[in-house]
């Protein structure tokens, strides 16, 4: 059946985001110790600027992703749905969706970022993407055609359709190895020392080991690590380590990877028979822009926005209180800390303040509380 509507395009797109960024992060992988490669030697600086110049614009692939940032599986807290108030006890309406009792998006989120996962990925130039997050009991799609743009999960046999506007079709939006391995590599600045490791192989590709270390002594983050395709310039590799631990805190593996065209096939989607569909009409979206921007223009002088303290690797968030809620499943998690409560990962710290601002950054405590008070 389908129906029109039912979701705004709020409401839905939290749970494509939070997919898409798994299939982003699913197109970075660690290294491993298989026989030794000798590619012709660069510096750090030539293999940058192989990624700027990369030959690769259609691909497909398997990818096994896993993560150890200290969290639990959360997958059991699937139905606390809702959002939490700093200091408050029961839910918002901001993260549960229409029917009440289903998981949020956040849940759906939070979800994504534990335990393992495989996905299927195949990309074929800006505007062809699809992405298969294959778990044992279902299956979820992002797909890409044009402008149209599909959300799958199969254990609800639920599915969202939108037709994207010119506005969000940026160039390179699904050029998911660079844009990932771009969030890292816009932090080089000078607290960070930029090395090539030695040369490895990632799903039988000969790659560069491209190693960013902050010199910062408060960031938790260790070391990252890019693996750059030593003859199509294409990040395949991402692992992020934690400080004080030798494990990677994210890995994510290219098991294979085929520069080939995919099948059109793969970017026709057709719901399957008897699946609920919802029609996401990007009026209706426009017109919710719209009207938000035009209260943003009318409270622009009151309103409060996030603001960013120091920067790179140092950098923390800090958000004012009431700009943002608090999914409940996080506050589950929290620890009471001198000025409020943490929730602490192994490569990122969020610090709900007494007062209701929110503070987060891949840095120490002590930092969040120092940028707390002011100090």
């Amino acid at each position: 059946m389908t129906r029109t509507g039912r979701k705004s395009w709020r409401q839905w797109t939290p749970a494509v985001v939070a997919a898409g960024a798994v299939g982003a992060a699913a197109l970075v992988a660690p290294f491993s110790a298989n026989a030794a490669v000798d590619l012709p030697d660069k510096t750090a600086a030539e293999v940058l600027a192989l990624v700027q110049e990369k030959d690769a614009d259609a691909f497909y692939g398997t990818v096994e992703q896993s993560s150890n940032l200290g969290l639990p599986d959360l997958s059991a807290l699937g139905g606390a749905a809702g959002g939490m108030s700093p200091g408050g006890s029961g839910t918002t309406g901001g993260t549960t969706n229409d029917d009440g009792g289903e998981p949020s998006p956040a849940s759906a989120a939070l979800e994504l970022i534990t335990g393992s996962h495989t996905a299927q990925v195949f990309v074929n130039g800006p505007h062809q993407a699809r992405l298969q997050v294959l778990d044992p009991l279902e299956e979820r799609n992002v797909i890409r055609n044009g402008d149209d743009l599909w959300y799958y999960n199969s254990d609800e046999n639920e599915a969202f359709h939108a037709t994207l506007e010119d506005h969000e079709k940026p160039d390179g939006a699904t050029s998911a190895p660079n844009d990932v391995a771009a969030h890292f590599l816009e932090k080089i600045d000078p607290s960070t020392e930029v090395t090539v490791g030695s040369d490895r192989m990632v799903a039988g590709r000969a790659v560069y080991d491209l190693v960013l270390t902050p010199r910062s002594t408060e960031t938790l983050v260790s070391s990252v690590r890019i693996a750059v395709d030593g003859e199509t310039g294409l990040p395949l590799g991402v692992t992020v380590a934690a400080a004080g631990s030798t494990d990677p805190a994210f890995s994510s593996t290219f098991t294979e990877i085929n520069y080939e065209e995919p099948s059109a096939e793969l970017f026709a989607f057709t719901p399957p028979e008897g699946a609920a569909v919802t029609e996401v009409d990007p009026g209706d979206h426009k017109a919710e822009h719209q009207r938000e921007h035009q209260r943003e223009h009318t409270d622009k002088e009151a309103a409060e926005k996030p603001t960013v303290v120091g920067e790179g690797w140092d950098a923390v968030v800090v958000v004012p209180a009431g700009q943002q809620e608090i999914p409940a499943e996080l506050m589950q998690l929290s620890t009471a800390v001198d000025g409020g409560q943490l929730l602490s990962t192994a490569l990122v710290n969020v610090l709900i303040t007494d007062d209701g601002r929110i503070l987060a950054g891949s840095v120490t405590v002590e930092r969040l509380q120092a940028v707390a008070s002011g100090q």
